[in-house]
């Protein structure tokens, strides 16, 4: 065993290009390009919160504005509705991103104790964890979302309704109605959190269970020649071997006479 162990050790290190990677791996990377995708996706749900923030202070404080707007304009400037408008963009900006984080390594993690292990035991740790709390707890929190989608698109309904007319509405009198939608957007958030942990589980499997020299990105680990080199996700700079851009731009205005 331990020859083997050492024999595998002494290998060169294969990096695996995409026509090398079982079928496994590449799925873990389609996978992990969709969760970037609606990451980034999610990501700009900041700027309508940011503004919708912002608006609405704006007209709050000055007065009579308000009021002229909503009797004049649209009742989507009352202010209610505006503050509602900021929990459903946080709400999708959370949810798309939560998968975003966990493939780039930077959710919260309590390290005291994983970060002094050795390679193999810090994968073990991610394998088990995915397949004993990630995996089962998306499912479950899936079901009971898409149980709460459909109660809410249920709420309110007859006959004479079209599916988009009637369901939940805000408790608010002056509140959002359709709320099935912001809540559908919990059911795909947590679907893709649950996609990024069979990504995630699929690269802990080969990294444990294939040949110990084969090289290929993974999402939360490092390799051990490259320990210390992430941090959060990002390659780790060492400011001592990085060009000083300010140095760099000050030489090109010199050379070229351009920014």
């Amino acid at each position: 065993m331990n020859q083997a162990a050492s024999s595998a050790d002494q290998q060169p290190l294969l990096h695996l290009t995409d026509a090398q990677m079982p079928s496994g791996l590449r799925l873990a990377m389609r996978i992990r390009k969709f969760v970037d995708f609606v990451g980034r996706f999610g990501s700009w749900f900041a700027m309508p919160l940011i503004l919708i923030t912002a608006f609405d202070l704006t007209i709050r404080k000055l007065g009579g504005i308000q009021i002229y707007l909503v009797e004049n304009v649209s009742g989507y400037f009352g202010s209610t509705l505006l503050q509602e408008l900021e929990w459903h963009s946080h709400t999708v900006l959370f949810v798309l991103v939560l998968a975003y984080g966990f493939i780039w390594n930077t959710h919260v993690r309590v390290d005291l104790v994983r970060e002094n292990l050795a390679f193999r035991k810090k994968l073990w740790i991610e394998f088990l964890g995915i397949t004993v709390f990630l995996l089962p707890f998306c499912a479950i929190i899936t079901y009971f979302s898409a149980v709460y989608v459909v109660d809410s698109w249920s709420t309110n309904r007859d006959a004479a309704c079209a599916w988009y007319e009637c369901g939940e509405v805000s408790a608010s009198l002056v509140g959002l109605s359709h709320r099935w939608v912001i809540k559908s957007v919990m059911v795909f958030g947590f679907v893709t959190v649950f996609l990024a942990g069979i990504g995630v589980w699929l690269e802990m499997f080969y990294a444990l269970f294939k040949p110990q020299h084969w090289r290929f990105p993974l999402s939360t680990q490092e390799w051990p020649e490259e320990a210390g080199d992430m941090i959060e996700g990002k390659e780790r700079l060492d400011l001592d071997k990085v060009d000083d851009q300010l140095e760099l731009r000050s030489r090109r205005i010199k050379e070229t006479g351009t920014f």
